[in-house]
This record gives structure tokens, sequence and C-alpha cells, in this order.
């Protein structure tokens, strides 16, 4: 038997766990417009491939210091992000999705859920990048947050289906439909190697990590949780 998990029923605009995490991602990327700081950072907590390259590359603007592959960079790299419309994609998406399943979910758990999908789509994409690092000789480290904001956007559709969400603003579509449609696009970027530069399998991996963890929540798998996950 398990418990039942009773949900929040006092709405915030900027939960504890949304708050935190805008204002940490804030001052990384605030800190990433000081040149010497960018680069400590891009080579301590981006998330290289694994692999011996080497230590400096001959790049259009010069020379680069290349980063090793750290364990804590499977967390760390989802701090740093690629650009100003990087960062405001993702923080955008991790403040209007995010803030409804943690006033649902209650900060705890929405924590867990954003962190597990964040590791996980760390850990498929180092997977890819290193595979690729090793058929090129030339590591790629892999930054941003995308892909927990999209294991964000999978639990969105997943508990809230019917929810209009307007894709630029202007039409509007199902939550549930709208999570199908991304899927199926990055599958498909993918598998086609389009958009290079872009984590597809990270953000796919992210959706992963989120289907299976509220899965699991609400029981649906032989391990049952202690308290199940209603909706």
């Amino acid at each position: 038997m398990y418990q039942s998990y009773q949900p929040q029923t006092q709405f915030s605009a900027f939960p504890p766990v949304i708050k935190n995490l805008l204002i940490l991602n804030g001052l990384f990327f605030l800190a990433t417009m000081v040149p010497p700081t960018a680069a400590l950072l891009d080579k301590w907590l981006a998330l290289w491939p694994v692999g011996n390259f080497p230590d400096l590359v001959r790049t259009p603007y010069g020379l680069r210091e290349l980063g090793d592959f750290w364990p804590w960079q499977v967390l760390t790299y989802g701090f740093l992000h690629g650009g100003f419309t990087h960062i405001l994609f993702n923080m955008f998406a991790l403040w209007i999705f995010g803030t409804a399943l943690e006033n649902s979910w209650g900060s705890r758990r929405f924590a867990i859920f954003y962190f597990v999908c964040l590791i996980g789509a760390g850990l498929v994409q180092l997977f890819v990048t290193t595979m690729q690092a090793q058929a090129s000789g030339f590591p790629v480290p892999t930054v941003g947050a995308s892909g927990a904001v999209y294991g964000i956007l999978l639990a969105f559709g997943m508990m809230f289906p019917e929810t209009p969400i307007y894709v630029y603003f202007l039409f509007p579509i199902k939550a549930k439909y709208f999570v199908v449609l991304y899927g199926v696009l990055e599958l498909w970027s993918g598998l086609a190697n389009t958009n290079s530069g872009i984590a597809h399998f990270a953000h796919l991996a992210g959706m992963a990590f989120g289907l299976v963890l509220i899965l699991y929540w609400r029981g649906k798998l032989p391990l049952k949780p202690r308290e199940r996950l209603m909706g």
C-alpha cells in the first residue's frame, strides 16, 4: 500500500525552486560575460566528452583551451548557456511550465524531477558526444538546461493535457499534442543530424527520464513509490 500524494493548494508565481534556478542560471550567465571567468567555467563546468584530446586547438578566433570530463559536469553543464537567446528560451520555458508543476507537486518533488531530467539528459548526451569526438578527434562541450526543460514540458503535457499552449502567442494547441509534436521533431532532427550544434538527444533523454519518473510516481512500474502521484 502507498499513500496518496496531496498537492499544494497555494499558488505562487515564483515558487522556491523555480526562483532559485532562475537566479542561479542568471548569475552563471553574467559570469560568462567576463572572458577569463567564461573560459574557466567552460573548461571545468561544461559537459566535455570522455577521451584523450589535445589541450589546445586553433580556431578562427585563436587558440582555445579544451577541458576534460569530470563527473560533476553531468550536473553543472545545466547552469551554463551558449548565449542570450539560449538562456532566455530555457528560463522562460522553465518558468511558464515549471511553475504550474511546482505548485501542484510541491518544491521537493519538483526539484527531484528537474535534476533527474537534467542528469539523465547529461548522461545520454555524454555518450553521444563521446562517440562523435572519438570519430572526429575534436571534443565539443555541451551546455544548457534544455534537457531538464524538455522533461518539464513533457510533465506539463501529462499533468495538464487539455491546457492550450499558444504557439507564437497566436495558435492554440493542447498541451498533450504539443508535447508529442516536439518529441517527434526532436527525434527526427536527432536522427537526421539537422541543426548541428543542438543537443537533440539530450532533449529526448530529458523527456524519457521524466516519463519514467512520472510513471513510477503514478505506480505504473513494477517498483512502487511510497506516495502515489495522482493525475
